[in-house]
């Protein structure tokens, strides 16, 4: 029997989450980076404090160059296994799609719940609007995921792939990490607006998802 689309996701994401905890140089990779990025900047503060702008600004910088360690991998890894081919047969494209972003949705989740407590202390950052940090947190990881997952896709056999990744992905993703670093810095007790960006946030995270459901399709069965 032909499984749905829903089972199919669930079993991409299966997949990639058993394989991900089997080599977890990825995992390593990003957690590392961000642990000796936040010890650098406590240790660089000597005990002084950013304005909450400027926290909101590290925080993110460092989950993205992070999420780059692992987020660009998505596809990479199945290329350089041989398994590619058998997932493309296989596979149907809007479950490899969807459940490959789920998985670097997860992926980015217990990133950013490694790292932001940890921000939050390194750098003795008070959080006065909880609530807004978690959406922010939700959203841009989200947005993150879903341009990673088709910028990876895109850049599977470049040569340069690392390089291209990053590249491709900052403007793509940057009217969710700008909106994300405001409501951030709201959070931390800045003067700004929250809703109209969360809602800015939800919508553009939409459109990246259907965007890359829609382009998706003609990338993976080209010729």
């Amino acid at each position: 029997m032909k499984p749905s689309a829903w089972q199919g996701i669930c079993l991409v994401f299966r997949k990639e989450l058993t394989a991900g905890l089997r080599f977890r140089a990825a995992w390593a990779a990003m957690l590392m980076f961000a642990l000796t990025t936040l010890a650098c900047a406590s240790m660089a503060l000597q005990g002084g404090s950013l304005e909450p702008r400027m926290q909101a600004a590290l925080l993110w910088i460092i989950l993205f160059f992070a999420s780059m360690a692992g987020a660009d991998r998505v596809f990479a890894d199945e290329s350089t296994a041989g398994t590619l081919l058998t997932l493309r047969v296989y596979g149907a494209s809007q479950a490899v799609l969807f459940g490959k972003l789920c998985y670097t949705f997860f992926l980015l989740l217990v990133l950013a719940a490694f790292t932001v407590p940890l921000f939050l202390v390194f750098l003795d950052v008070t959080v006065k609007e909880p609530l807004v940090l978690l959406g922010a947190v939700l959203l841009g990881t989200g947005g993150i995921a879903a341009a990673g997952t088709l910028i990876a896709a895109l850049t599977t056999d470049a040569s340069t792939h690392s390089g291209l990744f990053s590249v491709l992905m900052l403007p793509v993703i940057l009217p969710v990490f700008l909106p994300a670093i405001s409501l951030t810095a709201s959070s931390f007790g800045a003067d700004g607006a929250g809703s109209p960006y969360l809602g800015a946030m939800a919508l553009y995270d939409a459109i990246l998802a259907v965007g890359a459901s829609v382009l998706f399709d003609s990338l993976w069965y080209e010729d």
